[in-house]
């Protein structure tokens, strides 16, 4: 804030102080008639010349967590708002500027060296508790009580607890430190973060529930499309259907699972007019020739995969010359649907009837083959 040129060596002598009096006085004698850019050469004297005084008082203050440096330039701050509003009539020189620059200096600490925000009142009230602290030290020989402050200071104790948590608002440890030792890691490293996906888990286990409440077809449109991130386009030639017809499923199923989540308990699933019997899995067995044809159309899930299963095996059983399983009616296969044509292909093996799978549709195609069941066009 100023500079160290020019500064005239301070009086080292008791009459110190007094000289520091005498030269205001003459200061206030001397800019008397003087013009406004004579009186800043005077005034900008008498600052150099207090320079040695403000840092003096200063320096009473350091050790208490900021840089000396930052406390000289408040100290000559307020000795300039010294030299300003020095009224000679109003008394000694040196009482005033040691009033007016230790005011700046505590203003300092209470406004301009906390971490954090911390109201005015409870500032102060840190400052009481520390030297009462120390004062109590002193006497006691140990640090004192909460109750011991409490008393001294004629203040509740809640007020005492709330001074000392707030005092380690002061110097708040940064989150870029490091933690230590010979670790990276830094403080903000060790912080834990708004886990925003938590809001949404009571809805996520509810969405769990209820998919499984869904027809087989509708969940794996689903999911096919939600967590596969596939287009509608690539779902329709998966399932053999159009695009529009896997619009409409998406929103039928999306529509059911909002009303489910929320209604008390969800409402039944509702299959369209035209597509309430494929839903469900038919099974039908015909004898044509000396060959077995078994049909199967719709949904094969768990309820159908028992009936698929008996009629595989009652047709090798019967030792026909083949045994033909005709998919071109089936939308679909849940694991208790491919697990009954494994067990029939295993029965097959066993007689020596040969089983084959024909008209497959290219969704159940793929669960087929990934099970190891070839199917012939």
């Amino acid at each position: 804030m100023f500079g160290q040129t020019a500064t005239p060596t301070p009086p080292t002598t008791d009459r110190g102080l007094e000289d520091l009096d005498a030269a205001a006085l003459a200061y206030a004698a001397r800019i008397e008639g003087l013009p406004p850019e004579r009186r800043q050469e005077a005034r900008d004297d008498l600052v150099r010349f207090a320079l040695p005084f403000a840092g003096r008082l200063a320096r009473r203050y350091r050790g208490r967590g900021e840089p000396l440096e930052d406390l000289e330039q408040v100290a000559r701050l307020g000795l300039v708002n010294a030299v300003d509003r020095y009224d000679p009539e109003r008394g000694s020189f040196t009482a005033y500027a040691a009033i007016t620059i230790v005011g700046e200096i505590k203003r300092h600490f209470r406004d301009r060296t906390w971490g954090v925000h911390v109201p005015r009142r409870l500032r102060d009230l840190i400052l009481e508790v520390g030297q009462a602290t120390a004062t109590l030290t002193s006497e006691l020989s140990r640090a004192p009580s909460v109750a011991e402050l409490a008393e001294r200071l004629e203040t509740p104790e809640e007020e005492i607890l709330a001074a000392l948590e707030s005092a380690a608002g002061y110097s708040p440890a940064s989150l870029n430190a490091p933690v230590g030792g010979e670790s990276s890691a830094e403080f903000g490293d060790l912080v834990g973060e708004s886990d925003n996906a938590l809001e949404s888990v009571d809805d996520r286990v509810t969405v769990s529930g209820l998919l499984h409440r869904l027809p087989w077809r509708e969940r794996r449109i689903l999911a096919m499309r939600f967590y596969g991130n596939q287009t509608q386009a690539e779902i329709a030639a998966r399932f053999g259907i159009s695009q529009m017809h896997v619009s409409r499923l998406l929103s039928r199923a999306l529509t059911w699972l909002r009303q489910a989540m929320l209604a008390e308990a969800p409402p039944p699933w509702q299959n369209g007019a035209a597509e309430t019997e494929p839903a469900k899995a038919r099974i039908s067995v015909r004898q044509n020739g000396d060959r077995v044809v078994v049909e199967v159309g719709g949904e094969v899930d768990r309820a159908g995969a028992d009936q698929l299963r008996r009629a595989v095996l009652e047709a090798v059983t019967g030792q026909p010359r083949e045994v033909v399983v005709d998919l071109v009616g089936a939308g679909g296969f849940d694991a208790g649907g491919i697990a009954a044509l494994m067990a029939g292909r295993d029965a097959a093996a066993r007689t020596g009837v040969p089983l084959r799978l024909t008209r497959v549709q290219p969704a159940v195609r793929r669960s087929l083959t990934a099970a190891g069941l070839p199917a012939a066009d």
